[in-house]
């Protein structure tokens, strides 16, 4: 069964909360984002190793056509993590750079995310986060006003991709537990 690619430009959620899953990424100070990308990988340590999704057979079952299933969205949230600790860096260490792009609906079934081993992804998620959850930790002062951006003309500062990106582990783990997440 394949998804119906997600075509929306998410960057509103910058400007007011989402209705979806309740998170307010533009309320967020970007000091507080390492803390919450690390809250957040426990989160999903929990969910997932807990069985809290219904054993393995429930990791693995989208719950409708349009919905990745909790092991799909546990490798994406571990995939983002990596994506944006790639366009952090670049932001920290070019002028103004143009990120390359990221299918990550492609990446989903080259990457054949429901076949992956449960216990690896949630290692590799928890570890990605760390790393960038550091590396968003190692920003200061002005660093947070550098500019990239992503391939569809958006414009980023490092503190507006910080929390662009937050809410999209957030908002994933919503979709798996129809839970608003609360660190």
């Amino acid at each position: 069964m394949t998804i119906t690619p997600d075509t929306k430009n998410w960057t509103w959620v910058l400007e007011r909360p989402c209705p979806e899953c309740g998170f307010e990424a533009g309320a967020v100070a970007p000091e507080e984002i390492p803390g919450l990308l690390r809250d957040n990988a426990e989160a999903w340590r929990a969910l997932l190793a807990a069985g809290v999704v219904a054993g393995a057979d429930g990791l693995r079952t989208r719950p409708e056509p349009a919905k990745w299933s909790p092991l799909e969205y546990a490798c994406h949230v571990r995939d983002c993590c990596e994506v944006y600790l790639g366009r952090v860096s670049m932001m920290l260490e070019q002028e103004d750079p143009q990120y390359p792009n990221w299918d990550q609906d492609e990446t989903a079934l080259a990457e054949n995310y429901n076949a992956q081993d449960p216990e690896q992804v949630l290692a590799a998620l928890v570890a990605n986060a760390e790393q960038l959850a550091e590396r968003f930790a190692e920003v200061a002062g002005e660093q947070w006003q550098r500019t990239g951006h992503r391939s569809d003309g958006s414009d980023f500062t490092i503190d507006t991709l910080a929390r662009y990106f937050i809410h999209d582990p957030i908002h994933h783990y919503w979709d798996v537990t129809g839970r608003r997440y609360e660190s």
